[in-house]
């Protein structure tokens, strides 16, 4: 590879939230060890984001700062380049993270009361955005068959047909399962949202880390069947590990729907991002299609070796099958622990993983695994677990 993803940097007193998660369970935790938990990356940024902001920092004054031409350009570009999107660049609207945007258009689209729709096990704050605006969370559970989930889709229409429940916040790449929704899929999800007036918000935040063998369809590239209202979540903040430059590209075809998204970003005085979030976006979707194609291969790597070292030594834990995203889905109900046991005994083995009850219905049991580091780490974490796997199993 021509880039570095083989240095696992420490990230102790640096204010990494995971880091410190884990070192206040352990304030010990040996050298090399790191958290396998929250979805940022143990690889070293892309240098040519790194090398790219140094110059920046040399030329420009971090005053306030919007996004020029030359970004929006750079998001037009990528999503042509890798996703066949066309996009206009005045339906950009930049905000400071994605979860900021869930808040947001749950306040811009919906009233107190009405339902909202998610399928569980996801992603927690899609459910906190919608409950903690005074919405009501509407669970479709997904169908898990040999842990690979689909949707359901009678009582996805069912409750679309309700008119109470006047949104659908759909997670593609699915967090956790790690499903890549086919295009029949999302058509099918678009057609039942269009016949009830169901508005979209669809979290695309993942959609550049797809494994070989899928392929991303953005959303209303796939709606052949009638197309709802809707919006796209995206950042580079997965794809890059640039979480804490707080820069996502919010998608918003329709004038009046961006009206509306803008009109309580303002209310709420929400910033947007950042001079150097700004930088690093850009320089990502211009310079880093190399650096990304090698650590998606990285990932998949990781995800094979965790897969046949599962299989061969701790054969009753099962597992989803890796589509996209970084993140593992294990189920651990075979090792006979509650949650708080389970965890209990990875951490006696130094495996910090996250608890698949932060993902609502269906996660009880389960812990989602962060693949997105050095291979020779992930090695040992499972060499851990097996330790914990047969300590269980005894």
């Amino acid at each position: 590879m021509k880039h570095d993803f083989e240095t696992l940097v420490p990230r102790v007193n640096c204010g990494s939230g995971k880091w410190e998660m884990m070192l206040r369970i352990n304030p010990d935790v040996p050298e090399g060890i790191a958290p396998l938990s929250v979805a940022d990356m143990e690889l070293k940024n892309p240098p040519e984001i790194v090398e790219g902001l140094k110059k920046y920092l040399d030329t420009h004054i971090l005053g306030y700062t919007s996004p020029t031409a030359a970004y929006n350009e750079a998001v037009v570009g990528w999503m042509k380049r890798r996703h066949g999107w066309d996009i206009d660049p005045e339906w950009i609207v930049v905000t400071g993270g994605v979860v900021m945007a869930l808040f947001v258009a749950v306040l811009a689209y919906t009233e107190e009361g009405d339902g909202v729709i998610t399928t569980p096990p996801v992603y927690e704050p899609f459910g906190m955005s919608v409950k903690q605006n005074g919405r009501v969370n509407v669970e479709c559970p997904l169908i898990n068959t040999n842990e690979h989930y689909t949707v359901d889709f009678d009582l996805f229409e069912s409750l679309c047909a309700k008119p109470e429940n006047k949104m659908f916040i759909l997670c593609s790449p699915h967090n956790p399962g790690g499903r890549v929704w086919t295009k029949e899929e999302l058509c099918k999800m678009g057609e039942i949202c269009a016949k009830h007036n169901v508005t979209v918000i669809s979290d695309e935040i993942h959609s550049d880390l797809i494994m070989p063998g899928h392929t991303h369809t953005v959303f209303p590239n796939a709606c052949e069947n009638g197309l709802p209202p809707y919006i796209i979540c995206t950042a580079p903040s997965k794809t890059f590990n640039l979480a804490t430059l707080q820069t996502s590209n919010i998608i918003i075809p329709d004038e009046e729907m961006r009206k509306k998204f803008k009109d309580v970003i303002s209310t709420i005085h929400a910033s947007s991002s950042s001079a150097l979030g700004y930088e690093a976006c850009r320089i990502g979707y211009t310079e880093c299609d190399e650096w990304l194609e090698e650590c998606i291969a990285l990932v998949y790597k990781n995800f094979k070796l965790c897969a046949k070292f599962l299989d061969e030594n701790c054969p009753q834990l099962t597992y989803s099958d890796l589509e996209g995203t970084y993140l593992m889905w294990v189920n651990g109900k075979a090792m006979g622990l509650d949650d708080d046991e389970l965890h209990e005994l990875l951490h006696k083995h130094d495996i910090y993983v996250n608890d698949g009850r932060f993902f609502s219905t269906g996660g009880s049991g389960y812990i989602r695994i962060n693949l997105a580091g050095p291979t020779k780490m992930i090695e040992a974490a499972m060499h851990r677990l097996k330790a914990a796997y047969d300590e269980a199993m005894a």
